[in-house]
């Protein structure tokens, strides 16, 4: 068990009985939970929580009752309603209810679907948001969702919908036409109905894709290929979710920004990644 920080001096909210506040624990690594997180956990009576929360996090809330509410592709999950009525009974019971979330609680998390069950019901609700892989996994694997060099906007998606399957409300020719850079969650299940979706709207094969495996945490592993490539070299890889897909030239700037690499030695293995011939400008 490690030591929970302590709190800077600050006039914190108080996590009254009877409220749940929801909250993003962030990707994987405990150094990106947010100060409002930390103080929710040295706070709670119980810590429900999802699959992907870090174990040290909950180490931080020694005092509170941890019930695991983890889904996971393929496996055994309590049912989303169920988890959103255990909130309602727990508040109702007089309990400081957190209600902890990988990533973001309102990016693919279903946070909105629990918040307004919640509100519904009356039980008052306070937001944390949190630091969603699609943005800080990306990041750790050295590649920004945004470079003004490359794209002027990027796109999330889904890679399941409710079913499970891909979104059949998605219309990939307008998505790949509008966004140079998109973010897929929860794709590699579907990847080979992404890409070859992706391929028939007009993306061309030789773009370049990043497959980031366990962001942040020591196991994170990153996959570099193109976007015609990407199915059979996914496959070959041996890499398992949750994973987060990139797909544009911005994944070009981890050949330069792999800065967890650098960290162990190795050099930059290309500083113009882009080909722009002249050092990046200062802004």
């Amino acid at each position: 068990m490690t030591e929970s920080p302590t709190l800077p001096a600050n006039d914190w909210p108080r996590l009254e009985p009877g409220w749940v506040w929801l909250c993003g624990a962030g990707p994987g690594d405990p150094g990106l939970l947010t100060l409002h997180a930390l103080n929710a956990l040295q706070q709670a009576d119980v810590v429900i929580y999802d699959a992907l929360v870090d174990e040290r996090i909950l180490d931080w809330a020694a005092q509170a009752e941890k019930i695991y509410a983890g889904k996971r592709g393929g496996k055994p999950s309590a049912a989303q309603r169920d988890i959103s009525l255990q909130l309602v009974d727990m508040a109702r019971a007089g309990k400081r209810v957190l209600r902890l979330k990988g990533g973001d609680p309102f990016v693919f998390g279903r946070g909105g679907e629990e918040a307004q069950t919640l509100v519904q019901h009356g039980v008052p609700v306070r937001i944390i948001p949190g630091i969603s892989a699609g943005i800080g996994g990306l990041a750790y694997a050295g590649i920004p969702v945004t470079h003004r060099d490359v794209n002027q906007s990027v796109t999330f998606i889904t890679g399941h919908d409710q079913s499970g399957e891909t979104p059949n409300t998605l219309d990939w020719a307008a998505i790949s036409q509008a966004s140079q850079v998109l973010v897929i969650y929860m794709g590699m299940k579907h990847i080979g109905q992404i890409s070859g979706a992706l391929l028939a709207a007009g993306r061309p094969a030789s773009e370049p894709v990043a497959v980031v495996s366990d962001a942040t945490t020591h196991r994170q592993r990153v996959l570099e290929t193109t976007l015609g490539a990407l199915e059979a070299d996914l496959a070959a890889s041996g890499l398992e979710p949750p994973a987060i897909v990139c797909v544009g030239r911005s994944v070009l700037m981890r050949q330069v920004l792999d800065w967890q690499g650098m960290a162990s030695g190795e050099a930059p293995r290309n500083l113009d990644p882009l080909g722009r011939g002249r050092p990046a400008e200062s802004a």
